[in-house]
């Protein structure tokens, strides 16, 4: 059978699901073999389809024996014919001998042809979902661009692309977003799965692993390996603290991060709904590391260290106290977050009468 039209919209479909257009065929053919076997009682038939004519062949497919079987026959096995039959349709065909005979499409009753329509339809919309979902499944722990549909007082409805959408709920929005229809918003995949429908995607504002992704998209360094992530702690549309380490003696982790005119870290700031990012330089060295995990608060000096158990125990300036603290404990959580090591804090003026530092100056 000659179609041109079938080509010209399968071209479309294959377009407009996202799929290849041999996928298209494949669905067809599935659903011919299934009205083939409506007609016939079996799927023992053979499909071409040739792209290049414009053509759709549909054979009946049968094994030449001298006597039927009684027993049920395999599945994957050819129907059978009788020796005597097949000679009607060529004197030269012998036991054993396969027989192919088209079949013309065309006299398919209208069920049948509507058996072909339902398999195909959902043949395609089988295939386009096992695409999305492995292209999504791709994307586990990654960030994405989604745009928004539909806004309610419990979630955000998101398009993620590929006829996929998801939701966000409003415990993993964070405060200062301003979202509206139409909008477009960067999201982390936290978890892909599989369902009888579309692909169930889970996305998220607050995990940390958001800034992650952020500062691996505006800094080409710590894509390519050069500046590293070693450490990250978040207050999610508050604060983030972030431990650096530059592998190359050439290149300052800070300053490339901060960027020109501190643009590169404005753009993050922006995509992040306004959350501050403190950024502070890795060390092996437990009295450094501490000492700038603590920034921007100033240390006077590191009086304990115990490597085994990761505490360790700074003085600080009683003016810079509440510095270090932060407001409800937050600059020393992250702190001790991002780093990996416990953190007590204790003011120089109690060191110095507990007899832990020589000196301190009192200042007015």
């Amino acid at each position: 059978m000659i179609n041109k039209e079938f080509f010209k919209n399968a071209e479309e479909v294959a377009e407009a699901r996202g799929i290849s257009v041999n996928d298209v065929y494949d669905s067809f053919s599935k659903g011919l073999v299934n009205s083939y076997k409506k007609i016939y009682g079996n799927t023992s038939c053979r499909v071409v389809i040739n792209p290049d004519k414009c053509e759709i062949l549909l054979y009946g497919v049968h094994k030449v024996v001298d006597k039927l079987s009684e027993e049920p026959l395999d599945p994957e096995a050819p129907a059978e014919m009788l020796l005597e039959d097949a000679k009607k349709i060529k004197a030269s065909y012998k036991v054993g001998d396969i027989v192919e005979q088209q079949i013309n499409i065309k006299d398919f009753s209208r069920t049948a042809v509507g058996a072909t329509k339902s398999v195909w339809t959902q043949g395609v919309r089988t295939r386009q979902r096992e695409l999305a979902y492995e292209h999504f499944k791709a994307l586990e722990n990654e960030m994405v661009i989604a745009q928004v549909t539909n806004i309610t007082e419990k979630f955000i409805s998101l398009d993620l692309g590929m006829n996929v959408s998801t939701i966000l709920p409003i415990t993993e929005l964070l405060p200062n977003d301003n979202l509206k229809i139409g909008s477009t918003v960067r999201v982390y995949i936290k978890r892909v799965e599989q369902t009888s429908k579309d692909p169930r995607v889970s996305v998220s504002r607050t995990d940390r692993a958001l800034v992650t992704r952020l500062m691996e998209n505006y800094i080409p360094e710590i894509k390519s390996g050069v500046i590293e992530i070693k450490g990250i702690a978040r207050d999610p549309g508050d604060r983030s603290k972030i431990a650096l380490l530059s592998n190359d003696p050439h290149v300052d982790a800070i300053g490339s991060c901060v960027g020109e005119g501190g643009s590169r870290i404005k753009d993050i700031v922006n995509a992040l709904g306004g959350e501050k990012v403190d950024l502070y330089e890795w060390s092996e060295d437990p009295e450094t590391l501490v000492t700038n995990a603590l920034q921007p608060a100033s240390v006077t000096q590191v009086i304990e260290i115990d490597e085994k158990n990761k505490t360790s125990r700074v003085v600080v300036p009683d003016e810079q106290l509440s510095l270090a603290i932060g407001k409800s404990g937050q600059n020393v959580r992250l702190a001790v977050q991002s780093c990996g090591w416990k953190i007590d804090i204790m003011p120089t003026s109690e060191a110095y009468q507990k007899g832990l530092i020589l000196k301190w100056e009192k200042r007015n």
